[in-house]
């Protein structure tokens, strides 16, 4: 089983469209903002281009990891060490009677809503602990990542 560039990528811009939804002022963008103590006027003077281009990169790191967490059969090649190469006949016999089972978009985003809700809101809740945010910051920004990890395991285990 080979690494799927092209779903990874898509996931990973997937947050972005989900971002520009999210944030919106007419949806959550407003509460993040009040709860951040961003302004307008701070925003704009914000380098737009690397925020972006960073927050891509990063969500491609998320992808990367969710990919194992949302496809099974990466266990199945994690049991035989990675070498497909070196594997015994029991491997391809399991891989052709099992190789597309739960490859599908549902399947993945129940295991991205399980990944968001399990470890991105903890971090994310952690993090506003210890920087004294509020809970509506911690429910904003963690539903944003459980929503976004949804989207992304989705797109992941469902593009073979």
């Amino acid at each position: 089983m080979e690494i799927n560039f092209l779903a990874l990528l898509l996931a990973a811009l997937s947050t972005l469209v989900v971002g520009f939804i999210w944030y919106n002022p007419k949806v959550f963008g407003g509460i993040w903002m009040r709860e951040t103590g961003m302004t307008e006027e701070s925003a704009k003077g914000a380098n737009m281009v690397m925020i972006f281009g960073m927050s891509v990169v990063y969500a491609f790191f998320i992808s990367f990891v969710l990919q194992f967490l949302t496809i099974h059969q990466f266990g199945a090649i994690g049991m035989i060490g990675g070498d497909i190469e070196h594997a015994k006949p029991s491997y391809a016999a399991f891989m052709g009677d099992y190789g597309d089972a739960f490859r599908s978009f549902k399947h993945g985003a129940l295991h991205g809503f399980m990944s968001g809700l399990f470890l991105a809101l903890p971090v994310i809740g952690t993090n506003a602990l210890y920087e004294r945010r509020s809970w509506k910051y911690t429910l904003v920004t963690g539903g944003f990542w459980i929503v976004c990890f949804m989207i992304m395991g989705g797109i992941i285990c469902a593009m073979k």
